[in-house]
Formats: structure tokens, sequence, C-alpha cells
């Protein structure tokens, strides 16, 4: 199916799907956007502040599981919007701290929880279970907002952070969070009220039967090394372009442009994932990651630092779409929401693990290097285990 039969087939739904993705996935990288300039104001060390985004992966790890259970028992529009009230209190909140236990709480656990409710779980389960067999393409379509969010709103508070410093990007985050509130609930509310769902499909196993197979824990295994790599390159890839002398704003960009090569993984993904099942494009991420993380740790001069990011960047989204595919394909459509959310709450998880152990490493050594030997150690691994998955 085209991109253009997808709009006719279910338009508000893919736009409320992107949307959410394009705010709620933009904004979530803000944090790596002022790691350095916010550590060294404050005087905190990074290894302080990947503790804070460790807390906040669990913390949203946590709401994900929650929110897939809800997902499958109620309609979308009143966990996403007050998924983005809450995140619009934490975030915005954050511009005013100076202690480390307020960013624990605010980033942490306020803006963890309302980012849990307004991620790839409940989203891809509203847009599962409308699409069916073309859900692959219409969750990369969906999906790619957090590649163009990622994009336009880093780019822009790079700018901000030029101009302003750090504790302006955090308000004007609060800002965008509650401004999409209305427009989430009002256009949910429409399409609710102008569509008649189709009937639940009910087959397939429970959590606990899903939890009995092998393919659930190699399922969670490949997650969790995929967000150990994702969470680690987004909070310390800027960090990393800094220490080896690239410009602050181009270094400040590096995670937009992850954004906009991310646009295309996704959308190679969906369309690879509809035709030959989510194994194949999830194994190929791997490879490229083998590659680039190979290279990166032997040489770092700015050009190659710059196409890192964009390499990564094409693998960085492609794992996202694929996650109700895999769970829909495994143990079928009757848990869609709360297994998919365990599985993405695994790859958070295992994400917090990666940008603490970046930042701690970090500070014990100085530099990356021991990081990304064990990047070409996972994405070996990574590669062979999904493709047992086929």
């Amino acid at each position: 199916m085209s991109i253009v039969n997808l709009w006719r087939a279910g338009g508000l739904v893919l736009t409320i799907g992107f949307l959410t993705l394009f705010i709620g996935g933009g904004g979530r990288h803000g944090i790596g956007l002022v790691l350095k300039p916010m550590a060294e104001d404050l005087n905190w060390d990074r290894g302080l502040l990947g503790a804070v985004i460790a807390v906040f992966m669990v913390a949203t790890a946590c709401t994900m599981v929650a929110v897939g259970r809800l997902a499958d028992r109620f309609p979308p529009a009143w966990i996403l919007g007050g998924g983005f009230i809450v995140s619009a209190i934490g975030i915005g909140l954050m511009g005013l701290a100076t202690a480390p236990w307020q960013a624990f709480l605010l980033y942490g656990v306020i803006f963890a929880a309302g980012n849990g409710a307004v991620s790839i779980t409940p989203v891809g389960v509203m847009i599962t279970r409308r699409f069916g067999a073309n859900a692959g393409l219409a969750n990369a379509v969906a999906i790619s907002g957090m590649g163009l969010g990622q994009l336009a709103i880093l780019s822009g508070l790079s700018f901000v952070l030029d101009a302003a410093g750090w504790r302006d990007v955090f308000f004007w985050l609060g800002a965008i969070n509650l401004a999409v509130v209305p427009v989430i609930i009002l256009a949910l509310r429409r399409e609710a009220t102008g569509h008649i769902q189709p009937a639940r499909d009910i087959s397939g196993m429970t959590v606990p039967e899903a939890a009995r197979t092998r393919g659930f824990w190699l399922l969670l295994l490949v997650y969790a090394l995929c967000g150990i790599q994702d969470f680690f390159v987004s909070v310390h890839v800027v960090a990393f372009a800094l220490d080896e002398g690239v410009g602050a704003l181009f270094a400040g960009n590096l995670l937009a442009f992850m954004g906009l090569a991310g646009l295309v993984g996704v959308l190679l993904a969906g369309v690879w994932s509809d035709k030959v099942g989510p194994a194949w494009p999830t194994a190929a991420c791997f490879v490229l990651r083998l590659v680039i993380f190979g290279v990166i740790s032997v040489l770092k001069d700015p050009a190659l630092i710059a196409a890192f990011a964009l390499l990564f960047g094409l693998t960085y989204w492609v794992t996202a779409p694929l996650t109700v595919i895999f769970v829909r394909n495994l143990f079928g459509a009757r848990n869609l929401g709360g297994l998919s959310g365990l599985v993405t709450s695994t790859h958070h998880i295992a994400g917090g693990l990666g940008a603490w152990a970046g930042a701690a490493l970090f500070d014990l050594e100085g530099d990356y290097q021991t990081v990304f030997t064990a990047m070409v150690v996972i994405s070996l691994a990574g590669a062979v285990l999904s493709l047992r998955l086929r």
C-alpha cells in the first residue's frame, strides 16, 4: 500500500500518531543537547546527569507497561492528552532546576511518566489496530515523526541554547508539549465519532503464556541491546563531538541530522518489514552499526563524526515500528499493547543503562573509547540474535 492509500484509509489517525511522536520523540532528546553546558553551569559531572537519564528511562519503561495495558482497553485520546500535560510540567520546570534532586524528580520521574504516555506504545497499538496488514508502513510513517521532530525541534533549540542558554531550552519544550494537548484530544474525539472501529482481535497469547516462549526472551534481549546503543549515542554524541573540537552550533545540530537520516531509515524498514517480516531489517540495522562503531573507535576527525551521526541516525528508528509487528507475528493481537509495552520498556531500561554507563566510563577514563569497543561487540550480538527471530 502506498502512503497516499494509507492516508485515505485513516489519515486523521496517521496524522495524530505522527504529531504525537514528533513532539514526544523530538523533545525527549533535549537533555542530550544541553548535557555539557548544564553540567558545567551547575558544576555537576556527567555521571550525575547520566544517572538522571537512567532514572528517566526506567520510569518511562514502567509507564509504557501500564500505558500498553490501558491502550488495549481504552481510547487513546485521554492517554495521549494527559501524557502531554504531565510532560509539559516536568520538562518545563527543569529550566528552574538548581539541585540534583530536582532533576531526578522533574526529568527522571514526572517528565518520564508523561513521555511514556505519548510514546510508540499507545501510538503503535492505535496504528496497528487501524491498518492491519499494512501496519509496518503505517507505523513507520507515524514514527517518522520522531525523526522529523528531532530535526525540527532540536535545530530550533540549538539556536535557543546558543542565544539564551540551557534553561530556556527546557522552558520552550514545556510550552510545546502543552500547546499540542487540545489538538490531540479534539482530533481523536472527532475520529472516534466519525469512524466505525473494527472488532478487536482477541486471538493470541496472554502475557504469561508469551513469557513461557523462547521468542519472548529473545525479543527482549534484541531490544535491550538496541536500547543500550540508541540512548548512549543520543545522550552523548553532542558532548563527544564537542570534546573532539567540533564547533558548538554544528555539534548541537548532530541530533537533528540523526533525526533526518532516521526518517529515511524508518520508512525503508516499514516497507521492508511488510514484505519479508521484521527480523531482516533489524539484523541489517545492527550490521551497519557494527561498521560505524568500528570506524569511530579508530578515527575521530570532525567529518567522520558527522558521518557517524548520519549513519547511526539511519538505523536509529528502525526497530521502533517493528515492535508491534514482532509482537503480533509471534504472540497474536490479544495483548498487543501489554506485550509491546514490555518490549519497549526493556529497550528503554537498557537505554538508561547505556546512557549512564557511557557517562560513568567517561568520568573514569576521560574519553569514550571503551564504550565504542563495547558497542562493536553489542552490534555483532544483535545481528546474530535478530536473525534467530525469523
